[in-house]
């Protein structure tokens, strides 16, 4: 037997002010798509928004209906509308942010395992990293790669 360790890499900052300027573009406008949430049951507002590699970003926003589990989550939403209206342009970036009330959380929301998993789907198709960028009101998390919130993504078949 062999014990192995996987260990995963990521940047922390405190304000959306200290990233490059792309990703803080990336990260308010996933802030902004949280107002376009439709969450009347959790009131938990998601955001999402995806950059392309020449540059265009998308926003989407999580959907819930009383028909649960017939909603969808916001990195879903999102990268299922860019990959429907831009098939053939690869995502290169995701942010997320969410928050109640009016007001983000304090620290970053971290995506469910079904949404990990599209992305994984995407950054696969594109054959390029996908940088992955966590929104909170005091933090934000940038993964360079899907893996890092991912291991051992599922890409078997």
């Amino acid at each position: 037997m062999t014990s192995k360790e996987i260990k995963i890499a990521y940047q922390e900052f405190d304000a959306i002010d200290e990233l490059e300027a792309k990703d803080r573009e990336l990260a308010q406008a996933a802030v902004e798509a949280t107002a376009q949430a439709y969450a009347p049951y959790s009131k938990f507002n998601v955001g999402a928004a995806v950059l392309f590699e020449d540059g265009v970003i998308v926003k989407g926003a999580n959907q819930e209906n009383a028909a649960y589990p017939s909603g969808l989550c916001a990195e879903r939403t999102a990268l299922f509308y860019a990959s429907a209206s831009r098939p053939d342009k690869a995502m290169v970036a995701i942010a997320i942010a969410a928050g109640q009330d009016g007001h983000l959380c304090e620290t970053p929301a971290t995506p469910c395992g079904a949404c990990r998993q599209v992305m994984a789907q995407y950054q696969l198709k594109s054959g390029l990293p996908m940088r992955v960028l966590l929104v909170g009101a005091h933090k934000i998390w940038r993964f360079e790669k899907v893996d890092d919130l991912l291991p051992l993504i599922f890409d078997s078949i």
